[in-house]
């Protein structure tokens, strides 16, 4: 069976509760953002670029038996790490679920308060942009 949303942030809250140094956190981002499979070229487009990120981000998502998966890519590796968690987190749950869970694992794993204002900034636009797709696959649904 899928795990829940909340269960996948679970397992992300614990998996970085296990360092205590900021350092090995962002290593563990990057390591995060370097696994994430590579966006299609034809995927980088401007309509896939997120507005209000630093550096670029592009977000693609697709919808297949009432599920949405995401895809994404950065050219910034930390950002990266970001985009990661967030596909990790949300990606394969139905649009209702995405529309109505509440990410609590950002702030849990000290994110929010690591993260430039820019890179917050970014991380809200990834996250609104996210929803945007649930909300138009929702809409088309009924």
């Amino acid at each position: 069976m899928n795990k829940t949303i909340d269960e996948i942030q679970d397992e992300i809250i614990e998996e970085f509760s296990v360092f205590e140094d900021w350092m090995d956190k962002y290593a563990l981002l990057i390591e995060l953002g370097n696994a994430l499979p590579p966006l299609d070229e034809k995927d980088k487009t401007e309509n896939n670029l997120i507005e209000g990120c630093q550096s670029r981000v592009w977000l693609s998502a697709e919808y297949t038996d009432g599920r949405v998966f995401f895809r994404g890519e950065s050219d910034a590796v930390i950002v990266k790490g970001i985009v990661a968690l967030l596909i990790k987190v949300l990606s394969g749950h139905s649009p209702q679920q995405i529309l109505d869970c509440n990410l609590r694992f950002i702030e849990r794993i000290g994110l929010k308060e690591h993260l430039s204002p820019t890179r917050s900034n970014g991380l809200v636009a990834m996250l609104r942009q996210m929803r945007m797709y649930a909300l138009a696959f929702q809409t088309k649904e009924s």
